[in-house]
């Protein structure tokens, strides 16, 4: 696909905003996060806290509110720059229309040697798959994905456009990878929603459980790394970053934008708020919400999360309380 090439002044037209201290003939070709875009990239600044990642940004142009407070930065002022920001991902990366072909194996799919594809198993245009790789029945392969060696996957599981995985990565049964984030904006009473134009991508010998579901990035993508285990019924959401050899538990949910170190343990039904970093050999107890940082090595548990024997300590004083108010009581009624 072409790269997409537009004039600020015809962005500003399209999203209804007024340019400040930009050029109308300067030219843009993507949209990116502030601290990753650069003179050709259209960012956007909607929640005040990070203004000062604005300021810092080499962003050719911010979208931004009128009580934006970024000096001589080029800026595009709208009343709401995030949905500024949506329907410019959907002007620089539009949805491909699928390649489908009446073969089940579209002709431009190039397949290694050794490959095993069951019956019932559809693989989209320019895919490729590396050496070894066993594909059972009722696998969907979406366009533009390219898979490693040695690569096991299940039956009914479901890889959306452009996913990425490396060597031996397994995936169990009627799990999907690349599918929409969960991104809307409100506007004018109605849920609008975020074009979501990332991707998934599995390193080395990670392996996922059934019925994992792991979102695709609005821009870039959602990186689960090397050595990584993912149990049943876990929920990535997009833009998450899982760093190495982590064990994340059946149930586990982690939400937009989330960060985990390398050797990260989240057992069953635990939660992490998006935007927050676990750092690296960090154990989460199960039923545990993250809600805040939380540095290497940390150990947690409760709602929400706290230290662990700290945790321990408010269970056993909860335990106690009945003793305590009927000792209460009887003093009372002395």
């Amino acid at each position: 696909m072409s790269q997409i090439e537009i004039k600020a002044e015809d962005l500003a037209q399209r999203l209804g905003g007024a340019l400040r201290h930009c050029a109308p003939d300067r030219v843009f070709t993507c949209v990116k996060p502030l601290e990753e875009a650069d003179a050709g990239a259209v960012s956007f600044l909607a929640n005040p806290k990070y203004a000062q990642k604005a300021q810092e940004s080499r962003a050719g142009l911010i979208l931004a509110d009128p009580k934006a407070q970024l000096g001589e930065h080029p800026q595009l002022i709208m009343e709401n720059p995030y949905w500024g920001f949506a329907q410019a991902v959907g002007i620089f990366h539009p949805e491909t229309e699928p390649a489908w072909s009446e073969a089940p194996i579209h002709p431009s799919a190039t397949l290694g040697h050794g490959c095993r594809i069951a019956p019932g198993v559809t693989i989209g245009a320019r895919t490729t798959l590396g050496q070894n790789c066993t594909l059972h029945p009722g696998v969907h392969i979406g366009d533009d994905c390219r898979i490693g060696d040695d690569c096991e996957i299940y039956s009914g599981v479901v890889l959306y456009r452009r996913t990425r995985l490396g060597n031996r990565v397994r995936i169990h049964a009627n799990s999907v990878l690349g599918s929409d984030g969960y991104g809307y904006v409100l506007v004018n009473g109605r849920h609008e929603k975020v074009p979501q134009a990332g991707y998934v991508e599995l390193e080395d010998d990670v392996e996922l459980g059934a019925c994992v579901t792991i979102d695709r990035g609005v821009l870039g993508a959602t990186l689960v790394q090397q050595g990584t285990k993912i149990d049943n019924l876990c929920q990535v959401a997009h833009n998450v970053q899982i760093g190495k050899h982590c064990l994340i538990i059946s149930q586990v949910g982690i939400s937009g934008s989330a960060s985990l170190g390398d050797y990260v343990t989240m057992a069953g039904k635990a939660g992490v708020i998006g935007h927050l970093h676990i750092g690296s050999r960090s154990i989460v107890a199960g039923n545990t919400m993250v809600g805040k940082d939380l540095p290497e090595g940390s150990f947690v548990a409760g709602y929400m999360a706290r230290p662990h024997r700290q945790w321990l300590e408010c269970q056993a004083a909860l335990n106690r309380l009945p003793a305590i108010l009927k000792r209460l009581s009887r003093k009372d009624s002395l």
